[in-house]
């Protein structure tokens, strides 16, 4: 049969962008379609991966990324604008299976971190801070040298899920709800009581006969004092943030170099004997 002519253009191989484009464009039409499937497991996720060519250690990487996604709401609002998100989260592929990783986690929080587990399920661990003197003592006086900036967090969680037989990918996240009210809170009554001052002072410099305008000059700058302070106090929030977010990417990088075990042998060892004593 001879070859039939067409008027359409050579048929070039497909670029990158343009492998995109039909990629997109297919999934979207699949998605419309009646013949489509509402959802589908991910076993043939990865065969039909495998048949465009996609390697089955990128797929399943991504299957485990769409697992752990923490969908964060936005926050709209002067207090998110001001003083920051309520949240931090990290993530990252690292060696291991999800019980030898999420172990090595409950660790370091416990020992490390002055945690104490909240909730444990199959994939995931919750802590909060400790409450017992020791752990105080550790964070009030820093020992160790840590920081101890994931124990002002309402809580810290890690969600672990297989890749494939020898790595996770594990997602961290801190609940900074709880500290952003205690700043907020702060701000407003710093900044109301810098305005109090201001308008109180001006007024018994009234009542004393000084002039008006040095009055109001002398209020003004109380006010101006009160004022920046509860701008500092809404900076302080923001740092604070910055802060966890660093603690969690360290914990990440201590999980993907194999260095959660023990770090202050000593500390442990106060620990317990206070816990004799008392």
């Amino acid at each position: 049969m001879p070859e039939e002519h067409s008027n359409l253009p050579v048929r070039q191989p497909l670029d990158r962008a343009a492998l995109e484009r039909v990629l997109g464009r297919a999934a979207e039409l699949a998605v419309n379609s009646q013949e489509s499937l509402e959802s589908l497991s991910e076993a043939q996720v990865v065969e039909i991966g495998k048949e465009v060519g996609i390697p089955e250690r990128a797929l399943r990487q991504a299957l485990a990324e769409e697992r752990t996604r923490a969908v964060v709401p936005a926050e709209p609002g002067v207090v998110a604008q001001y003083f920051g998100p309520s949240a931090a989260s990290a993530s990252r592929t690292v060696p291991g299976t999800p019980d030898s990783v999420l172990a090595a986690l409950d660790r370091w929080m416990t020992r490390e971190e002055c945690l104490q587990v909240k909730r444990r399920f199959p994939d995931r661990i919750t802590w909060e801070a400790r409450r017992d003197f020791f752990s105080a003592m550790k964070r009030d006086f820093n020992l160790g040298g840590r920081g101890y900036v994931l124990s002002r967090a309402s809580e810290v969680g890690a969600t672990v899920v297989a890749v494939d037989d020898g790595r996770v990918l594990v997602l961290l996240d801190a609940d900074l709800k709880g500290p952003r009210k205690t700043t907020v809170t702060g701000t407003a009554l710093t900044a109301a009581a810098g305005a109090t001052g201001g308008a109180g002072l001006s007024m018994v410099a009234l009542i004393a006969n000084v002039e008006m305008l040095l009055a109001a000059a002398v209020g003004g700058v109380v006010a101006l004092g009160g004022m920046a302070a509860a701008a500092a106090l809404g900076r302080r929030h923001r740092k604070r943030v910055l802060r966890v977010q660093l603690a969690l990417e360290q914990v990440l990088d201590k999980l993907e170099h194999g260095d959660t075990e023990r770090a202050s042998p000593l500390l442990d060892k106060l620990g317990a004997m206070v816990k004799v004593i008392r």
